[in-house]
C-alpha cells in the first residue's frame, strides 16, 4: 500500500466508513496515522464525526476546527501540508463525492504528485447513478478529471444499511467485476460488516475480502 491513499466515490458509497476502519487498522501497523477529511460537499457522515475515537486512539485528524467542524462550509485544513511531506505518517484522506468532493483534491496536485497516492473508487451499486456500468464509468471519469489523479483500484462497498444482504454484495461484485475489466483498473476487494461475517463466510474463502465496523449511525439509531 501506498503511503498515502485517498478514498473517493460518489454519494453514499461508504467512503467514510473504509477510511475510518481504514485509519485503526493502520494504527496497528504505524505509529503515526492521519486520518484527513477532505470532504467539503456532505455535512452528514464525515470523519470528523468520530474525532473522539480517533483521539481514543491516537489517531491524528486533521480536519477544520472544532468551532467550524459542524459547518456546512467549504473549509479545509492547512495542516494537510505537514503530513504529507512528513515519511513517517502513513495518510488516509477522506474526499468528498463525486466530481464536486474531488475538486478539494485538484488544488494539491503539485503538493502529491511526485508523492504516488493511490486514489481508491469506493462502489456502492446500490446507489443512484453508479448502478449501472456506464453510471459508474462516468462516475470514475469526473472525479479523475476534478482530482487531477488516476483511480488505482476500485472497492466493492455494495450495501444498503442494515438491511444488507450478501444477495447486494455479490450484485455489486458483478458490477465492480465488470468496471474493473472495461477500465482495466484492479478491483482490490469487498467490504464487508462484521455483522455479515458468518453469511460472508463462503464468498471471503474464494474472494479478497475486508470485514469492517460500522461506525456512522444515523440520527435514529442512536
Amino acid at each position: 500500500m501506498n503511503r498515502i491513499t485517498i478514498l473517493t466515490g460518489h454519494f453514499g458509497s461508504g467512503k467514510t466508513e473504509i477510511a475510518i476502519n481504514m485509519a485503526l487498522n493502520e494504527k496497528k501497523i504505524h505509529n503515526k496515522t492521519a486520518i484527513n477529511d477532505l470532504d467539503i460537499i456532505n455535512p452528514y457522515f464525515r470523519s470528523r464525526d468520530v474525532s473522539n475515537l480517533f483521539e481514543l486512539q491516537d489517531i491524528e485528524l486533521i480536519a477544520p476546527a472544532n468551532r467550524l467542524a459542524t459547518s456546512d462550509l467549504p473549509i479545509v485544513s492547512g495542516e494537510i501540508y505537514r503530513v504529507l511531506h512528513d515519511h513517517r505518517y502513513r495518510v488516509i484522506i477522506d474526499a468528498g463525492g463525486d466530481k464536486d468532493g474531488a475538486m478539494a483534491l485538484g488544488q494539491y496536485y503539485h503538493e502529491w504528485k511526485h508523492l504516488e497516492p493511490e486514489l481508491l473508487f469506493v462502489l456502492n451499486a446500490n446507489r443512484p447513478y453508479v448502478s449501472t456500468l456506464e453510471g459508474a464509468r462516468y462516475c470514475i471519469e469526473e472525479i479523475e478529471k476534478a482530482a487531477r489523479l488516476k483511480v488505482t483500484g476500485i472497492i466493492n462497498n455494495s450495501n444498503i444499511g442494515n438491511e444488507t444482504g450478501m444477495a447486494d454484495i455479490l450484485s455489486g461484485y458483478e458490477l465492480c467485476s465488470k468496471l474493473s475489466k472495461m477500465l482495466s483498473i484492479p478491483l482490490l476487494y469487498t467490504t464487508i460488516s462484521v455483522d455479515l461475517k458468518n453469511e460472508a463466510n463462503s464468498f471471503a474463502k474464494s474472494h479478497q475480502v475486508r470485514f469492517i465496523k460500522r461506525y456512522m449511525k444515523l440520527p435514529w439509531e442512536g
